[in-house]
């Protein structure tokens, strides 16, 4: 199963950022390749043929996985990236996140009205960053046909954020 396989690779820090948290470390799934293809693979077939018709990702680490299962789907990718980094025209929504608060931005050419995005990022905390996203994707035109994460941290309950854009809410390890 994915999400044993995610759990044993994935790394717990205490303290990081600040103490008393313990931050999810996914950066030893890209350690390794064989679960990272695995990991590919599971999302391709659970994306095929469902519809969308672009994957949007959140800065960074939602471009990790994101972005290749754009291609393997051959569906256009956009990017979702912190305030400032997009050259073009863009529109931003600015919102509050466990450790303070921040702005994202999308081009305003990358999702047309009408369009079925999948909203793609490692972890899903108190929901912030993905509502953010999903603003900014129903801004364009487009709806959010669903969110997928590497990682939830359930207790924190950020699915009950996302409801009011899709309940198609899918998490491959859950905490």
């Amino acid at each position: 199963m994915i999400e044993e396989k995610l759990k044993k690779v994935i790394r717990d820090v205490p303290d990081f950022p600040k103490p008393g948290i313990v931050f999810k470390d996914i950066s030893t799934i890209m350690l390794d390749p064989i679960v990272s293809a695995e990991i590919l693979d599971y999302l391709v077939d659970l994306y095929k043929d469902k519809g969308f018709t672009k994957i949007a990702g959140i800065e960074s680490r939602g471009f990790l996985f994101g972005y290749p299962l754009a291609i393997r789907l051959g569906l256009p990718f956009v990017l979702i990236r912190k305030k400032g980094k997009l050259p073009y025209k863009k529109i931003e929504y600015s919102y509050d996140l466990e450790y303070g608060s921040a702005t994202i931005e999308v081009h305003t050419d990358a999702i047309d009205k009408g369009d079925k995005v999948l909203i793609h990022d490692d972890l899903l905390a108190t929901g912030g960053s993905a509502a953010a996203a999903a603003f900014l994707v129903e801004k364009c035109g487009g709806t959010v046909a669903g969110f997928n994460f590497l990682v939830s941290l359930s207790f924190l309950d950020g699915e009950n954020k996302l409801k009011h854009f899709s309940n198609n809410i899918v998490n491959l390890a859950k905490y």
